[in-house]
């Protein structure tokens, strides 16, 4: 089978739409498939990877509020693409230029729209959600959702990526025909990976001995991942207890939060890290994870973080939620610095072993990235034999 993703998620320095994407195509590529992504790019230029997989950037016009991405605008090249490569399946992720560009193509291929996000969750209800209630928002962005009721009449198939952005969408009236769970990568992110050395080189860079916690945040630099009130929360916290925090991330707010921290001797800024092994052993010798983004669909750093045998610290909506358990977290409210800060204490103040050892068991029913992979393709092939059956009888 060959899907082409037309993704405008996707950036060589993006966050998560990247990391899913990146292991997607090798493991379509085990299985003897093959995955190809159009991205929106500087220029025009291909990214071979192994197995046949490739990212194929169009050259495009970027978004002016964040330079990791761009936005497709003429469709003639995609289309001449989706026409070289002729696709099984060819995916859309985005409500913008894309679904009409994946919609308006000739070709035959099964037409899927994969869902990441939900934008009202992500825009309106956190710009709004202080002063109005959720209903109300809804009703003031009733347009969004029946552009998007349009939009995807015009596909064969939608899916999304767990169980919460389908209660999302359903919940207000849309389309939504199966629920793929996203997986973590398992062989990487282990307890095991843990090390004394590591964590007391990291405690030291936060200028704090081996004897302080160590909280670990991952995630782009943007407003709706609230880095400003995770680190105020922090340094409230730190009145109590000694707590370093290291981020790993870039993003358009990098600036803004480097003059955030500039007096914050315990917490520390570095860029993202790549390479996933080493990502996994800095992960797993931290002492918990720390998160404020409430607007996510999937939890995959939270899954991630609890897959190293990580405590969590989450706010109370969004995906990241939907990981923690009492067992090895604790929620606050969502955009709350107040209540994060109480989080923090909470949580480490508990028996810390103990909190460990439950985060190891709960990982263990985490989905794989590869279980995530089969079912995807299966949903695919089903839908194609069912195409070909109609075909055959018509």
């Amino acid at each position: 089978m060959r899907i082409v993703d037309v993704n405008e998620f996707y950036s060589p320095t993006g966050g998560g739409v990247r990391s899913y994407l990146d292991r997607k195509m090798a493991i379509l590529s085990e299985l003897g498939h093959q995955q190809i992504v159009i991205a929106p790019g500087r220029e025009d230029r291909v990214d071979e990877r192994p197995g046949g997989a490739r990212i194929h950037y169009v050259k495009s016009p970027g978004i002016p509020f964040d330079s990791n991405y761009g936005m497709f605008w003429d469709a003639a090249p995609i289309h001449a693409l989706l026409d070289h490569y002729q696709p099984d399946v060819v995916e859309n992720v985005a409500p913008w230029r894309s679904a009409a560009i994946v919609a308006g193509w000739r070709g035959s291929a099964l037409r899927s729209w994969f869902m990441h996000n939900d934008n009202m969750e992500a825009y309106p209800k956190r710009w709004f959600g202080r002063i109005a209630s959720e209903s109300t928002i809804e009703r003031a962005f009733g347009w969004y959702d029946r552009h998007m009721a349009r939009c995807l009449e015009r596909f064969d198939t939608v899916v999304t990526n767990g169980p919460l952005l389908t209660q999302q969408l359903t919940a207000r009236g849309l389309r939504v025909d199966a629920t793929m769970t996203l997986g973590i990568e398992r062989e990487h992110f282990s307890p095991e990976l843990r090390s004394p050395s590591l964590r007391a080189a990291m405690l030291a860079q936060c200028g704090l001995p081996e004897d302080a916690h160590l909280l670990i945040g991952i995630g782009r630099h943007h407003a709706e991942k609230r880095w400003p009130m995770v680190i105020d929360a922090v340094r409230r916290a730190g009145t109590r207890l000694p707590i370093g925090l290291m981020l790993l991330g870039l993003g358009p707010d990098t600036r803004t939060l480097e003059r955030h921290i500039a007096d914050s001797p315990h917490v520390r800024m570095f860029q993202p890290i790549f390479h996933r092994g080493q990502l996994a052993s800095i992960m797993a010798s931290a002492d918990a994870f720390i998160h404020g983004c409430s607007n996510e669909t999937f939890g995959l750093v939270a899954s991630e973080a609890l897959a190293s045998g990580l405590p969590l610290i989450l706010p109370d909506r969004g995906g990241a939620a939907a990981v923690g358990r009492p067992a090895f977290s604790e929620l606050y409210r969502s955009g709350d610095g107040y209540d994060c800060a109480r989080a923090i204490v909470a949580l480490l103040s508990r028996d810390q072993p103990l909190l460990r050892r439950a985060a190891v068991v709960a990982a263990r029913k985490v989905w794989s990235d590869r279980e995530h992979a089969h079912a995807l393709v299966a949903h695919y092939q089903a839908l194609i034999d069912a195409r070909r059956s109609a075909s055959r009888s018509a």
